[in-house]
């Protein structure tokens, strides 16, 4: 991976932190991007991210026009082999008790922000020839989560839209690959701790790493270019069934949730 470009989005922090750090560490030149330009420069420091082969920029996801300005940082480089659409936003909530605004928020970011993002990434790699996008959607993309219904609206969006992009693009080319992993910790994930709507997160016996998305992806996204990888493959074989037949994933509901209510409480003791 020496002197590739990968482009990554939601650099400050979790995941994409992570992966920033591990794609400078086997050489990678990195555009490391995030809404939080504080914390952003506190991951640089803090991870010691060599400053001759990481351009930082600060921009909003969900705003077509500030794609177009960061991908002028990459003008010296003159390629990008990667773009890893990390950034996402969740606030968990039922419906009917949910501010019309979060609609808006879970779309404009989940779901806009990331197809902006691979419309930019797709026309360059295409004309180059070569190319992988990586999209980070959600097990919530594959069996609907009631209390998450909006961030899981929103990864059903990015899962379908990454499975036809990958179609549209391999002939050109360039690859396409949608993650759908299970809760990870991250602060995304410390942050539903408090609510009982996202209870059913915490049903799994165990939790995700950054570690564990690291491995993955350089275990398999990168070097097999799958178009989809479900994390870890048992809770993704159970959202696969639970999403192809919606009756039995809600028979599961009431157990899951007590489980998930019972970790919740254990975690915010």
């Amino acid at each position: 991976m020496q002197d590739q470009v990968a482009w990554v989005t939601g650099s400050a922090s979790g995941v994409g932190r992570r992966l920033t750090g591990a794609l400078l560490q086997r050489g990678c030149r990195v555009l490391a991007c995030d809404l939080n330009a504080t914390a952003l420069a506190t991951a640089a420091t803090e991870d010691r991210w060599p400053e001759q082969r990481v351009v930082h920029a600060d921009f909003d996801v969900s705003d077509p026009a500030a794609w177009d300005r960061a991908a002028e940082l990459l003008a010296d480089w003159g390629r990008l082999d990667y773009l890893f659409n990390v950034a996402g936003y969740l606030r968990p909530g039922f419906v009917a008790e949910t501010a019309r605004e979060e609609i808006d928020r879970h779309v404009d970011i989940n779901v806009k922000g990331l197809m902006y993002g691979s419309q930019l990434a797709a026309k360059r790699m295409a004309a180059q020839g070569h190319g992988h996008i990586i999209n980070i959607a959600s097990l919530a993309g594959v069996a609907a989560i009631p209390g998450l219904s909006l961030y899981s609206a929103s990864k059903f969006a990015v899962r379908g839209f990454s499975l036809a992009l990958a179609n549209e693009l391999r002939d050109h080319g360039v690859y396409v690959t949608v993650i759908c992993p299970d809760a990870i910790q991250t602060p995304m994930l410390d942050l539903q701790v408090d609510y009982p709507e996202a209870a059913l997160t915490f049903s799994g016996s165990s939790v995700l790493t950054v570690d564990d998305i690291e491995r993955a992806v350089f275990e398999q996204v990168l070097p097999k270019r799958p178009m989809e990888i479900l994390l870890p493959a048992g809770r993704g074989a159970l959202a696969r069934l639970a999403g192809a037949v919606p009756a039995l994933g809600s028979g599961l509901l009431g157990r899951l949730r007590a489980r998930g209510m019972r970790r919740q409480q254990e975690l915010s003791r």
